[in-house]
């Protein structure tokens, strides 16, 4: 008689990494390596940067595109617009995989393409690893199938969204973020941001009212030092504590201001 033989079916996946850039000359060397052996195609879409970040780009094997910058959830999608694989893993410039992470990604190529996956984001402030202050583990999607996802939210506070029905994996390992390398940089930020949240707030018919920034500002405060426990990243717990409080603060000052000139 015939033997019958049955092989194991092996199903593998490529995928593609989106990365948007503007002014990273210090950052996306880093990011750039971590990719290295894990993704099979990498898309970098630029805003017309002015220093380095081109010329680093192009000493990896990287797809360089430039346009102008559309705002953070446009230029996020249209980077995966350029991509060739339907996994992509989309990345800001100052993110980079951990050792674990890459494993994981590694391992998960072995077996077939999941909807989407997400991982812990460890974020680097001033030096310092911040374990609470409400930025860890703060679990992000960014491995997804571009079919059944989208950057979507509200600028600059962009996040992905699944279509309904599919299952999100999580995976282990961290994905390392290098946010800001000195206070001024954090402030410098959220004067930017709380423009662009503003606008995009008033866009959406909210309103602020006299004591609404006074409110919200009191209530991250709290949050961020005492209920997410960032009096345990010392000083600089304190810090993006208090930023954070202003942050809100001005936000709804701004609103507040939109509203009163309609």
């Amino acid at each position: 008689t015939s033997e019958t033989r049955i092989f194991p079916r092996v199903t593998m996946f490529k995928i593609s990494a989106a990365i948007i850039t503007f002014n990273e000359e210090k950052n996306l060397e880093r990011c750039l390596e971590s990719l290295t052996g894990v993704v099979d195609e990498i898309v970098v879409l630029d805003s017309f940067s002015s220093d380095r970040t081109q010329s680093i780009a192009e000493t990896f094997e990287v797809k360089f595109y430039a346009q102008k910058f559309k705002g953070h959830i446009e230029q996020k999608n249209d980077a995966i617009d350029l991509t060739t694989h339907a996994m992509v893993l989309s990345l800001d410039a100052d993110e980079a995989l951990s050792p674990e992470l890459k494993a994981s990604i590694l391992t998960l190529k072995n077996g077939e393409a999941p909807t989407a996956a997400k991982m812990k984001r460890l974020t680097n402030y001033c030096g310092k690893w911040i374990r609470h202050s409400g930025w860890y583990p703060d679990k992000k999607i960014r491995l997804f199938n571009k079919a059944h996802a989208r950057w979507g939210g509200q600028n600059p506070h962009d996040t992905v969204l699944i279509d309904k029905g599919y299952e999100v994996l999580e995976l282990e390992g961290d994905l390392l973020h290098y946010s800001f390398y000195t206070k001024e940089q954090h402030i410098q930020q959220i004067h930017s941001f709380s423009d662009i949240a503003s606008r995009a707030a008033f866009k959406k018919g909210k309103r602020s009212y006299f004591l609404t920034p006074y409110v919200k500002a009191t209530a991250k405060f709290i949050k961020a030092y005492f209920i997410k426990q960032g009096i345990l990243d010392g000083k600089e717990g304190w810090q993006i504590s208090t930023l954070s409080a202003w942050a809100s603060y001005l936000r709804y000052v701004k609103l507040r201001n939109l509203n009163r000139e309609s």
